[in-house]
């Protein structure tokens, strides 16, 4: 017992050594006598960056076929509006499934691995879709390049937020998703005037940004964070050196991870269960919080249904659903940009406001057209409020949560924990999604008051709960939240 005790005294010793050790060069940054790591901008970076967010434009491109395509697809392959239904929908269950096992995937294979077989089964799903002659085709299609979806939105950010130096992390995590909405708005917009078998091979969408990544990820190295968690020290080194540059001294930062890396292995291979301890319950609240947030906030429900929205204020939906379409990637590129100098938490307070404002302005443009009262404001009121909430949301809520997710988990438990909060991302999707036609029909201006309540709400979340993790190292980050 007595020895047990002192093993357990031992480690307990180590991992407060380490988290010291952690903690000095935090208190050096905030002094400004270690700068040095902030001017590295090697090219490396970006292009494994480029690669991997062909991931994230692949996930877009997925997310946004069935719109555009939905009347062409139906007429020439007989289908009912239920089987369609069937057809848009099993793409979020195909990504439930990629996130449950694409975080255990990531973390047996490699980060690379795991990217290819997300590939793999888009490649797979689009050419499915291609082929198709039936209802049973296009399902199986569509099956696979939401596993495909559900991966990418897990291992891409998890991949740049572990390859990127602490000043570029925030905004290249971000890219991620500007490419999501990127892919989106370009096969959306694409979509209304192609055929829809050519729209999924094109380069725009489809296949292409699934081989673009495939062959480059012959070219990247792999995450070194992942390459010191399972023991390949030389390879470790050699990805950071390559991904910093030839000249760079990487021995600090080397270390740095090694130590942090040494200390998780005292620590029992990470279950679902595990995330419920003590230790690691507050980095799992604020992920899946942020996730919730994300999500129960109602942007799901806005943007697969904005021509409807738009339609039943008066207003051209064509033109405003184009109009949105344009205005996520602008806003998105500004906020990936602001990222790493505002903060994280002062964009989700922004972000947040701009949604309250935004689903009060809808309210108000639907309470007014229930009531008969101003009818020439209603459509005014209507595109002001959507495209206020699509950019609030663009500015921050969109792509900040997926950046923090990044952060906060330490390496033993990412995969489990990151799973899980991506999971709860897309059940959110599909719950935002589905009730949203039938809260528009109890009450149209209720639901966006509702929305306008759970964005306040995350806003108390986000003060109260979210760190700021800007300008600091991952190890930093997740031994400061990660306390016994």
């Amino acid at each position: 017992m007595a020895i047990n005790e002192d093993i357990e005294n031992q480690e307990t010793g180590d991992r407060e050594g380490v988290r010291e050790r952690l903690l000095v060069p935090q208190e050096k940054d905030r002094a400004g006598k270690d700068e040095g790591t902030d001017k590295v901008r090697p090219w490396m970076v970006y292009f494994t960056t480029f690669i991997a967010v062909c991931g994230s434009y692949e996930f877009g491109t997925c997310a946004g076929y069935s719109s555009p395509t939905q009347d062409a697809i139906v007429e020439e392959l007989g289908l009912s509006t239920a089987e369609y239904s069937v057809f848009g929908s099993i793409l979020t269950f195909g990504a439930m499934i990629g996130a449950i096992t694409g975080g255990p995937i990531a973390d047996f294979v490699g980060r690379k691995w795991t990217m290819r077989i997300a590939s793999a089964l888009c490649v797979a799903g689009w050419l499915a879709i291609y082929f198709a002659e039936g209802e049973l085709a296009l399902d199986i299609g569509r099956l696979a390049t939401g596993y495909g979806m559900g991966v990418f939105s897990y291992v891409v950010p998890i991949f740049i937020a572990e390859i990127t130096p602490k000043n570029l992390r925030g905004a290249l995590t971000a890219v991620n998703q500007l490419m999501i909405v990127a892919g989106v708005s370009v096969s959306f917009i694409i979509g209304t005037v192609l055929a829809w078998r050519v729209l999924a091979l094109i380069v725009y969408a489809g296949l292409i940004p699934c081989a673009v990544l495939l062959f480059g990820l012959f070219f990247i190295p792999e995450s070194p964070r992942w390459l010191a968690k399972t023991g390949h020290k030389k390879e470790f080194e050699a990805a950071l050196q390559k991904l910093r540059g030839k000249d760079a001294d990487i021995s600090k930062e080397a270390a740095e991870i090694q130590d942090y890396i040494e200390t998780l292995q005292l620590l029992p291979k990470a279950s679902i269960l595990d995330l419920f301890r003590r230790r690691y319950l507050s980095s799992v609240i604020i992920g899946v919080g942020l996730m919730v947030v994300q999500q129960f906030g109602g942007i799901n429900g806005v943007c697969f249904y904005t021509s409807n929205i738009f339609e039943e204020a008066g207003f051209s939906s064509s033109v405003g659903t184009i109009t949105y379409a344009i205005l996520q990637v602008i806003v998105t590129a500004i906020g990936a940009a602001l990222v790493d100098r505002a903060g994280r938490k002062p964009l989700l307070l922004i972000s947040g406001t701009g949604l309250v404002l935004g689903c009060i302005v809808t309210a108000l443009s639907f309470f007014l057209k229930v009531h008969d009262l101003a009818a020439d404001a209603v459509p005014i009121l209507a595109v002001t409020g959507i495209l206020l909430y699509i950019a609030a949301f663009s500015a921050g809520m969109g792509a900040v949560p997926w950046v923090v997710m990044s952060e906060i988990f330490p390496i033993n438990i990412k995969g489990v924990a990151g799973g899980f909060a991506t999971l709860v991302n897309w059940f959110g999707a599909w719950a935002v999604s589905y009730t949203f036609n039938y809260l528009m029909s109890w009450s149209s201006y209720g639901t966006f008051l509702l929305y306008a309540v759970i964005n306040a709400a995350g806003m108390v979340f986000v003060i109260t709960v979210v760190p700021e993790t800007k300008g600091r190292s991952l190890e930093q980050i997740q031994t400061a939240i990660n306390r016994e």
